[in-house]
C-alpha cells in the first residue's frame, strides 16, 4: 500500500513527529539542504522566497541530508542553530534524512516517482565529473539543494536541479503559477 504524500511520517528538526498534512492546500517547495556545501548560500534565496510568498499560501520545507560527500554532518540541533544564526531561516526544517540510496526516506521515494526528471542539472553534472564523481541515475537526487514543487492539490508539479537557484525566473514563475491556482 502506498502512503499518500501528505501522510508520510516525518520528524521536525526539534524531534516532533508530524506529516505534510498540516501543509495541505498550500504550495510547497521541498528542498534537501546541507550546511557545508558550495550551494549553502541558497538558504538566503530560499528564505526570501518563503518570506515573499508565505502570505499567499507558500511554504519552503527544508530536509537536511548528508548524502553528498558528508556536507551535512551535524546533529539536528547543530543544523537548526546554523540555519538560524547564519541565514536567519524561518521556514520549517525537518530532521536529517537520506534522499538517495538504500536508506532513502519514503517522502523522497514518492517525490521522485511523481517527478522523475529535474529541470537543469547539466552544470552540476559537469562539475561532479570534473571532480572524479560520477553522478547517479538521472532520476536520483543529483546533489544538495534539489527542489520539488508541490501544488495545492498535493501533486508534484515540478522538480528543479540544484543549479536552479531560488532566484531563477523559471522556478519563481512555476511557484507563482501554482499560487495563482485556487
Amino acid at each position: 500500500m502506498t502512503i499518500a504524500l501528505y501522510d508520510v511520517p516525518l520528524e521536525q528538526i526539534d524531534g516532533v513527529h508530524t506529516s505534510l498534512r498540516r501543509y495541505q492546500g498550500k504550495v510547497l517547495l521541498i528542498v534537501n539542504v546541507a550546511s557545508k556545501c558550495g550551494l549553502t548560500p541558497q538558504y538566503a534565496g530560499l528564505e526570501k522566497l518563503y518570506q515573499d510568498r508565505y502570505p499567499r499560501g507558500f511554504e519552503v520545507l527544508g530536509f537536511p541530508a548528508n548524502d553528498f560527500r558528508g556536507q551535512e554532518p551535524g546533529s539536528n540541533a547543530a543544523i537548526r542553530e546554523f540555519c538560524s544564526t547564519s541565514y536567519d531561516v524561518h521556514f520549517p526544517l525537518f530532521a536529517k534524512i537520506s534522499v538517495r540510496g538504500a536508506e532513502q526516506h519514503p517522502l523522497y521515494r514518492q517525490l521522485i516517482a511523481a517527478q522523475p526528471a529535474a529541470l537543469g542539472g547539466a552544470s552540476v553534472r559537469k562539475r561532479l565529473q570534473a571532480h572524479g564523481m560520477e553522478p547517479g541515475d538521472a532520476t536520483e537526487v543529483l546533489w544538495n539543494f534539489e527542489k520539488f514543487l508541490v501544488g495545492r492539490s498535493g501533486e508534484v508539479v515540478g522538480r528543479f536541479a540544484p543549479d536552479i537557484a531560488p532566484e531563477d525566473p523559471r522556478l519563481q514563475a512555476a511557484i507563482d503559477a501554482e499560487l495563482e491556482k485556487a
